[in-house]
């Protein structure tokens, strides 16, 4: 049912806009190319009838970073993430990694939620004026 695919940036744009946690509008492909220009980088994209609901992009910093991820509030609870997160563990373990890191925040607590659920374990907490905006860090041991 859903499809996860190592896609090309411009997919990720037609999904971005549809996530609700994500207030930045329609960022430009460079504000994510920008990011993991020079790097090893993942970037894939769940598919539910051929509509791309979901993305993860992922890149090197020291270990494997997990840098931005999300699915459209309109498919959630079908298993997007969670395959494209089997899909990303694997093809980082097959890449010689031996753990992600990814940070969240305080106020998206279903991603908090799907983390902890998942056996991510608690690294640091960078605490902000508003507790909602704090970044959480959480690793994943892959061996």
């Amino acid at each position: 049912m859903i499809e996860v695919k190592e896609v090309d940036i411009e997919e990720v744009l037609k999904v971005h806009k549809n996530i609700i946690e994500f207030d930045d509008g329609n960022p430009p492909k460079e504000f994510f190319e920008d990011r993991y220009k020079n790097l090893n980088k993942l970037i894939l994209v769940a598919y539910y009838k051929n509509n791309p609901i979901g993305y993860v992009i992922g890149d090197e910093d020291k270990s494997f970073y997990c840098w931005l991820a999300g699915v459209d509030n309109n498919y959630r609870r079908r298993g997007a993430l969670t395959n494209m997160m089997k899909y990303f563990m694997k093809w980082t373990k097959d890449n010689g990694y031996k753990k992600i890191k990814i940070k969240t925040r305080n106020k998206f607590r279903e991603m908090l939620n799907y983390l902890v659920k998942s056996g991510w374990q608690f690294m640091n907490v960078e605490a902000k004026e508003n507790a909602k905006d704090n970044r959480i860090e959480l690793e994943l041991d892959l061996i």
